[in-house]
């Protein structure tokens, strides 16, 4: 039932959302440049590799070494304004469709996460990732990254139909207040380290 929520909602968002994609893949074209869509290897099911698909919201600016500058320096206005309404997920409907990710679930990580979990964390990706979750309302990019596992392994253990539709109905609030777009002090999430905490 999911499975099949999963794929009707997408597509019908995808065809509402026709002409606002059509805009934002010109207006990226014009302010950040090519490739318009970013590209990268994320955990997904049972620890499954996929790549995510999302509109990029970094130019590629890059030393005199060849290394590329930090996050901050290389974000765009436009990119900044696709992060805070969440725009630049859209394209992730396409991973929904194919099944790689869910409407809701625990968002999809880096795989160089995946050494770093402890048993409980790792249970994570025992469901689907998606584009949006528990964590993503209520805290997002305000919570510790132990906090964010919290509340993804409380929603493996909880979900249901009813509770997907309501965490639908509060992210979309959420989008709209632009609650916990970014990081405590910081405008990008910290990358995750690792723990020695197993109960957490």
């Amino acid at each position: 039932m999911k499975r099949v929520f999963d794929i009707f909602c997408s597509l019908i968002i995808s065809f509402i959302a026709l002409p606002i994609i059509f805009l934002l893949i010109i207006i990226s074209k014009i302010t950040i440049g090519s490739p318009i869509f970013f590209k990268q290897e994320r955990a997904g099911l049972n620890g499954k590799i996929f790549y995510i698909i999302k509109f990029r919201t970094m130019k590629s600016l890059k030393d005199e070494n060849g290394k590329l500058l930090p996050d901050n320096e290389r974000i765009t206005d436009f990119g900044r304004f696709l992060r805070s309404t969440s725009l630049d997920e859209i394209p992730e409907l396409i991973n929904v469709i194919k099944g790689d990710m869910s409407l809701v679930g625990p968002r999809p990580l880096l795989k160089e996460y995946l050494d770093l979990y402890s048993p409980v964390q790792a249970r994570r990706h025992d469901v689907r990732p998606g584009l949006t979750g528990w964590a993503q309302i209520n805290g997002r990019n305000n919570l510790t990254w132990n906090e964010k596992f919290e509340k993804d392994i409380w929603y493996v253990d909880n979900q249901s139909m009813l509770m997907d539709i309501k965490i639908l109905i509060l992210t979309i609030k959420k989008i709209i207040t632009k609650e916990g777009i970014s990081a405590k002090n910081n405008e990008f999430m910290p990358p995750f380290t690792g723990n020695n905490d197993e109960a957490k």
